[in-house]
């Protein structure tokens, strides 16, 4: 059986998170701003939605994290 749980691999998953939460947060205040109206609780939500779709996508595997054999 693969680790998968390691400390290298959730601090790799957490950066990845992080950067999705913030280059969501991003598209969406760019994209409301041209609309001249910032909707904040959208805004939130899908930068949070896209920081969990992060962490879920990361269980398949994170390519700078090693798997190693147990």
């Amino acid at each position: 059986m693969k680790k998968i749980f390691t400390k290298e691999w959730l601090k790799a998953a957490l950066v990845r998170a992080i950067k999705t939460v913030c280059q969501t947060a991003i598209a969406s205040i760019g994209t409301a701003a041209l609309m001249e109206n910032v909707n904040w609780i959208a805004v939130a939500s899908a930068s949070i939605l896209a920081g969990i779709l992060s962490l879920l996508t990361s269980l398949a595997g994170i390519p700078e994290v090693k798997r190693d054999e147990v």
